[in-house]
């Protein structure tokens, strides 16, 4: 049950990244000439470099780039009427393959004046659409990420049910289950009800911190700093709250009890924008904060190579480290906060009338 729950978890997260991503790669494609060293470019050149670099850093792309020149090609997969897959390194550089290319700024194209599919178009009547299911970086690792989790905590479940002492990673990882049972959905949601929730809060937290800690590495893996993703997230937890809520739950919605009735009017319209409400503020959330961490740690690191002299080199490597360490944190921090809003919201929607 555990494994299917997860199983849509992350392909509701796959598709709205193929819809809603936009694939970039920062580092041009195409080269005019001998490239400059680093000594001889300019100020402005210099400063270029650097935005393209975070840019590579944040977006998603069609190709997995482990450093410059070592990585590997990734799955393009469209269906334009027919289903065509083929690999990404024939479509990179300015070539071109079965009418779909992709261009200086990392979008895949057709060749043929075929428009992508996305959600702004999708129902728009619009027609020679083609639908992109690519594996790009950010759906590859969200599957890694994944298949390790399930990797991990089944060998953990496989572990407790030949002896009930945490062994292994299970001695690092037990507490933490405890905590969110006992600090986060026992409280929030309510003793005889929190159960039907520990899956997925337990999967939600293990999932953005990993995938926190993921985005931390120099491998430019931004998962958390996509929009879809978080969307996606808080997608999930609109669906369970509203699905799950008893009728206390609607009724303080359209019908607040204990109010005069004009002021039930009044607030009907207000809590409903409010259902809305509390999902985009964890999808804003989760996205702004990683962005923005991710953003200024780099931009220390580009003001290194920028100012290139000692001074500047001690200065920005010591705030660098010391933010680095504040990041990993960070990660935590916003894997539990948008576990125990998602537990807040759940338990608002089971609450008893009292």
């Amino acid at each position: 049950m555990v494994l299917k729950k997860l199983s849509l978890f992350v392909l509701l997260i796959v598709a709205n990244l193929s819809f809603a991503s936009e694939p970039t790669n920062a580092h041009s494609e195409e080269h005019h000439g001998e490239e400059k060293s680093w000594s001889e470019k300019t100020q402005e050149e210099k400063k270029s470099y650097i935005d393209q670099v975070k840019e590579h850093h944040l977006k998603d792309s069609y190709n997995f780039e482990i450093t410059h020149g070592v990585g590997f090609s990734l799955p393009v997969i469209i269906w334009d009427g027919e289903l065509k897959i083929f690999s990404s390194s024939k479509v990179m550089h300015g070539h071109s393959h079965a009418g779909y290319t992709v261009d200086h700024h990392g979008n895949l194209v057709s060749t043929e004046g075929k428009t992508k599919a996305k959600m702004t178009n999708l129902f728009s009547g619009e027609e020679d659409l083609f639908f992109d299911f690519s594996i790009t970086k950010n759906v590859f690792v969200v599957l890694v990420m994944s298949l390790f989790l399930v990797l991990l905590f089944g060998a953990m479940a496989k572990k407790y049910r030949k002896s009930q002492n945490p062994s292994g990673s299970a001695k690092f990882l037990e507490p933490i289950v405890v905590y969110i049972r006992d600090e986060i959905a026992r409280p929030n949601i309510g003793e005889h009800k929190y159960k039907r929730y520990m899956s997925f809060l337990l999967t939600v937290f293990f999932f953005v911190w990993f995938l926190n800690l993921a985005g931390m590495t120099p491998l430019g893996i931004g998962v958390t700093n996509n929009i879809a993703v978080t969307f996606s997230l808080a997608l999930v937890v609109f669906l369970i709250t509203t699905f799950t809520a008893n009728k206390n739950y609607w009724s303080h919605i359209f019908w607040m009890p204990g109010v005069p009735m004009p002021m039930r009017i009044m607030l009907a319209p207000i809590e409903l924008l409010g259902m809305f409400v509390k999902p985009f503020s964890l999808m804003i959330r989760l996205y702004a904060n990683m962005t923005a961490g991710h953003v200024v740690v780099m931009s220390l690191i580009g003001l290194i190579f920028l100012f290139q002299n000692w001074f500047a080199a001690g200065a920005f490597s010591s705030l660098t480290l010391v933010l680095s360490i504040l990041e990993l944190l960070v990660a935590a921090l916003q894997a539990y906060i948008f576990t125990m809003l998602a537990a807040l919201y759940f338990g608002a929607a089971v609450e008893e009338h009292h």
